[in-house]
């Protein structure tokens, strides 16, 4: 995406089913789930590079020995941070004690993050928070071992204010004003709530507290605990825990907005927020590997049994589409067919752009997450020409020579690499002047391959600011001569405040909005402006359920071409000498290509949840008076 947007986060977990020596025989190493958790969490690096954290529990320890290990970073390259110490804490225990080295028995009494039970986690700092503080997972500590909770997600809840105050009535004094804290601390309290009725009819049962303790591992239910937990929830998420006594869940949001796969056989169950990592990472087939359904968890015991079970019932799915647009990587099966296919559907808009001038045209793509999309486009471009030449040759009859027959047939697509991302650039000067020029040259550009007369096809991600097309990339686009410089988008006009997850916040940051805006200044129609503020304004103390998306009517007067125009004009200015067009992919034709992910509501403002009506309420109320908070 040339808009710099930050997602919130990946997860991933692993139970190891079998004893560490099992490992140790047949992997030649019992740091096998280390290790693979190492892939898991690179393999998911795109998901958040601003933060990393890893912990693990080790199953029946003996009293006094160090069960929980927990790193966390927010370091350059935080993944490799982290696992910089795991191994350099291994290799000194080894090199002070070789007698380790083949007493696995004597590695896991002694050497951290050795476990049976692995949860990592990859995180943006989406709030402008990253200390090491905010970095999952958390931890919630007590002397009892069924009582320590660890937690890390890929989530954001929009009612975190509604579920601090339960927790104040519950009695607690959560530490943070974080949703994180939040969950974990409601989590946390139904866990203390399950232990101790457990532990009190086994004390009627005539069990002593030492004998208790392992009965109540047994007979803890997770999903009892989850269910009352998560009862009030509003928010998209893949949550994950592990309890200290060895049990361990992942919970799923009832609109699988946050997407969670697992897989299982006799040696592991592991989850991650990515199917194609835990393909690659443990060698198995596509069809192995299983969506984690909406409202459901799966919960593994520490016997190594698990299950799956539902929580919450399950509502409308709107899984997120920009999942499938840009943030999961392009290698899953699935998600590759449907970006080629956003680039397919885009190409009558295209073709039409460049006025039928294939000959005179040149296609690339910004930024390389956009390659898939752009070969779907080509693909279709390919076909279009071919059609050109069929009827150019069949038009011809019996006059046409052999050699322009040759002539005919040897056109071709052009396809050239036009912009390269100079990734070690870093605009570190914060005076405004100093920054735009900085901007301008984050990429290079290939020279020389542009004529006069073309017309340059740049395909992208996503257009949500525009700030890096109009400070950078058209202007350096420009410098190339071409006629018309044509930036297709393979994803909708954005025109709401993502609340699940995405960094989308503030509606005036969003170059549709601004779009709407000029529009109803051009047409003296800016009077709307103020009428859905007093609408929403209105509804400033509703409750969610009865909150409503009146910002829609802001947008409600244009059609998406007359947008698209109107954003053509914002990112472009006098100093462009070439024509600049704008075009977006139709919601329609999104969910023609992802059909099993119809989560738009950054496109559409169709929230999923109540909580996102009053999210964009909040948004619209903070744009119309000046304040720079955020909606969630």
């Amino acid at each position: 995406m040339s808009d710099a947007l930050k997602h919130e986060c990946g997860i991933a977990l692993i139970r190891l089913r079998k004893p560490l020596e099992y490992y140790k025989e047949k992997y030649g190493s019992a740091f096998y789930g280390v290790n693979k958790m190492y892939l898991m969490m690179e393999k998911q690096h795109n998901r958040g590079q601003d933060g990393a954290g890893f912990a693990s529990i080790k199953l029946d320890t003996e009293p006094g020995q160090r069960y929980i290990s927990r790193v966390r970073s927010i370091a350059q390259q935080p993944i490799q941070d982290i696992f910089d110490q795991i191994n350099d804490r291994i290799n000194t225990e080894f090199k002070n004690h070789p007698e380790y080295n083949n007493d696995v028995a004597a590695q896991k009494r002694n050497i951290p993050y050795i476990g049976e039970l692995l949860l990592g986690h990859v995180r943006y700092g989406t709030f402008g928070k990253n200390s090491v503080e905010s970095v999952h997972p958390f931890l919630r500590q007590n002397n009892w071992m069924h009582r320590n909770l660890i937690m890390a997600g890929n989530f954001n809840m929009t009612n975190v204010k509604e579920l601090f105050q339960n927790l104040i009535e519950l009695g607690q004094h959560p530490k943070e004003y974080t949703d994180t804290i939040t969950v974990m601390e409601k989590i946390g309290h139904f866990l203390d709530d399950a232990v101790s009725k457990i532990y009190k009819n086994l004390k009627k049962e005539g069990y002593n507290k030492q004998q208790a303790s392992p009965l109540i591992a047994e007979r803890l239910k997770v999903s009892k605990i989850l269910k009352r937990a998560a009862k009030n929830w509003d928010g998209g998420y893949a949550m994950a825990g592990l309890i200290g006594h060895g049990d361990s869940f992942v919970l799923r949001d009832p609109a699988g907005i946050r997407p969670c796969y697992y897989y299982s056989d006799d040696e592991i169950v592991v989850v991650a927020s990515e199917r194609p990592v835990i393909q690659t990472v443990f060698n198995v087939k596509f069809e192995d590997v299983n969506e984690l359904p909406p409202g459901h968890a799966i919960i593994t015991k520490k016997a190594g049994d698990f299950s799956i079970k539902k929580i919450l019932e399950p509502i409308e799915r709107k899984a997120c589409s920009f999942e499938r647009i840009y943030f999961s990587r392009g290698s899953d099966a699935e998600i590759y067919q449907e970006r080629k296919m956003l680039g397919k559907l885009l190409m009558p808009k295209v073709i039409e752009a460049i006025e039928g001038d294939l000959k005179n045209s040149v296609f690339s793509y910004i930024p390389n997450t956009a390659e898939t999309s752009f070969y779907g486009m080509i693909e279709t471009a390919e076909s279009e020409l071919n059609k050109k030449k069929t009827d150019t040759i069949l038009n011809g009859q019996r006059n046409i020579s052999a050699d322009k027959v040759t002539e005919i047939l040897s056109e071709r697509i052009r396809v050239e690499k036009i912009a390269i991302k100079d990734v070690k650039l870093r605009t570190f000067i914060t005076e405004d002047s100093s920054r735009d020029d900085l901007v301008a040259h984050v990429y290079d550009i290939t020279y020389g391959v542009i004529k006069p007369n073309d017309n340059l096809v740049i395909i992208d991600d996503s257009i949500v600011r525009g700030t890096t097309l109009k400070k950078s990339i058209l202007k350096m686009l420009d410098r190339l001569g071409p006629k018309r410089i044509v930036v297709v988008s393979s994803a909708p006009q954005i025109r709401y405040p993502d609340c699940y997850g995405i960094d989308m916040a503030r509606l005036e940051d969003l170059v549709a909005f601004r779009a709407a805006l000029s529009l109803l200044k051009d047409r003296n129609q800016y009077h709307l402006v103020e009428e859905v503020y007093n609408k929403c304004k209105a509804q400033r103390n509703f409750k969610d359920k009865n909150v409503k998306n009146f910002v829609k009517e802001i947008y409600d007067p244009f059609t998406d071409d007359e947008i698209s125009l109107k954003i053509s004009q914002l990112l472009s200015d006098t100093s462009i000498n070439a024509e600049v067009k704008i075009l977006f992919q139709p919601v329609e034709n999104l969910h023609k290509a992802c059909p099993e992910h119809l989560g738009d509501w950054y496109f559409t403002g169709n929230y999923p949840t109540d909580g996102g009506n009053r999210v964009v309420n909040r948004a619209f109320l903070n744009f119309y008076e000046g304040n720079k908070e955020r909606a969630y």
